[in-house]
């Protein structure tokens, strides 16, 4: 695989590489109505194959936040064609790595001494490369390391691409007034994952607070090999969740680790209140005794008692089914504004009904088989649906709290990961941890 000896970090070379993007994926279109000229039976199977590579061509090289928004694309399978969500699924852990000269040279800027010295072995090549940083394996006294070096420039970039992205964004979703404060707490979680010194105090916290939850196990985390761009932890052997849910496994098996799973994120969310927003594949491994194993906490929410409370309270049933409390609900939340027009509360209320009534399924009952067809295609069908509303185009898209960014990514991202499983959950066995 390609080595990279540089990133773009100035707005002018990373503009200029989207741009270079655009120019081909604009080429690619009009390769393809060439070809329906003369082929209209032609699909856009192969249109999309080649945007997506090209897009992912571009964002790996740029890595970062913008190769982070490809990441968190992959999780949306209902929302982008496939080939969208295979291509950028390798921005989990498979992207052109670093060079061997920058990997010592970020050595010798932090600890003053090349890698060698400080372990008792290092592998130069590396062997996961993701977004924002890449492991390699080491060994100190006998003991299997991983070591994970922070791409150069990774933070300097992060309020480029935002500039360049909000635009963009306010545009395609209608966003008016307050957004603001939408990109400023994506901002504010990009840079927080920079920072390898509060990732490795994160890590530490959530290995102790978690350590109860059967079936799931943590690296554990060495201050003294780790700064604010590289971070030293236990080498977990196991393959990633996403190879794990290709392959063929028993349904006993595939419960216990969607269950941990499950159990891992509500216990953080309701006991803690403080979680792991970043549940994509790449993070969590499986072991061969079938447990799973959570490495990466570089992106951790806190949710307030104000957003908290009234959240839960929305997609309780009773909520649901009680017009007026559910109206209230969505005013603390942010959902609903008092300059609203009757017309405007109706439709808006009406669509997060709709919404809620699907989402909030797997809390109806004891126990909810996440490999149920019917729920995954009820999801499709509203990204679908609200995808080609009109009138929800039209609407001012800025509606709810900026909580609702992390704790809805989690949420979806946590469907994602049980309907691959296709694991059968006991929903509030949680409950009984700690």
């Amino acid at each position: 695989m390609k080595r990279l000896d540089s990133i773009p970090t100035n707005k002018i070379d990373r503009v200029a590489k989207l741009v270079t993007t655009g120019v081909k994926v604009g080429g690619n279109y009009l390769k393809y109505y060439g070809s329906k000229m003369v082929n209209p039976e032609l699909t856009k199977d192969t249109l999309h194959q080649e945007n997506a590579a090209d897009i992912y061509d571009g964002l790996k090289e740029l890595k970062g936040s913008a190769l982070k928004v490809a990441q968190m694309l992959s999780m949306e399978k209902n929302l982008l064609p496939q080939s969208y969500v295979e291509k950028f699924s390798l921005s989990q852990f498979s992207v052109p790595p670093l060079s061997a000269p920058l990997v010592l040279k970020t050595f010798r800027k932090y600890f003053g001494a090349d890698p060698h010295v400080l372990f008792d072995e290092f592998s130069p090549d590396s062997i996961n490369a993701a977004s924002i940083g890449q492991v390699h394996k080491a060994a100190k006294d006998g003991k299997p390391l991983a070591v994970k070096i922070q791409y150069p420039g990774v933070r300097d970039s992060i309020s480029t691409d935002i500039a360049i992205v909000k635009p963009i964004a306010i545009r395609m979703f209608n966003l008016q007034g307050t957004s603001d404060e939408y990109f400023q707490e994506i901002e504010d979680k990009l840079t927080e994952e920079t920072d390898y010194t509060l990732e490795l105090e994160q890590s530490e916290f959530v290995r102790k607070a978690c350590a109860q939850i059967p079936n799931i196990r943590f690296p554990q985390y060495y201050p003294k090999l780790s700064c604010e761009k590289i971070i030293t932890m236990d080498w977990m052997e196991g393959i990633h969740l996403s190879e794990y849910c290709k392959q063929s496994h028993s349904q006993e098996e595939r419960n216990c680790i969607g269950q941990a799973l499950f159990n891992f994120y509500m216990f953080q969310i309701h006991k803690l209140k403080f979680f792991h927003a970043d549940p994509h594949p790449g993070n969590f491994l499986v072991d061969d005794r079938g447990n799973l194993i959570a490495i990466d906490f570089g992106c951790m929410k806190k949710i307030p008692d104000s957003f908290y409370t009234p959240y839960f309270e929305l997609i309780a049933k009773g909520t649901l089914e009680n017009e007026a409390l559910f109206r209230q609900k969505l005013t603390e939340l942010e959902v609903l504004k008092a300059d609203d027009s009757p017309a405007d509360a109706d439709f808006f209320a009406g669509l997060f009904r709709e919404l809620l009534q699907v989402f909030t399924r797997p809390y109806q009952s004891e126990t909810f088989d996440f490999s149920d067809k019917s729920f995954t295609d009820a999801i499709a069908a509203l990204s679908e649906k609200f995808a080609n509303d009109k009138t929800l185009r039209k609407m001012n898209g800025n509606r709810g709290s900026k909580h609702f960014i992390y704790v809805n990514r989690m949420f979806f991202g946590l469907y994602s990961l049980l309907a691959d499983l296709g694991s059968m959950i006991k929903i509030n066995d949680y409950e009984r941890i700690g």
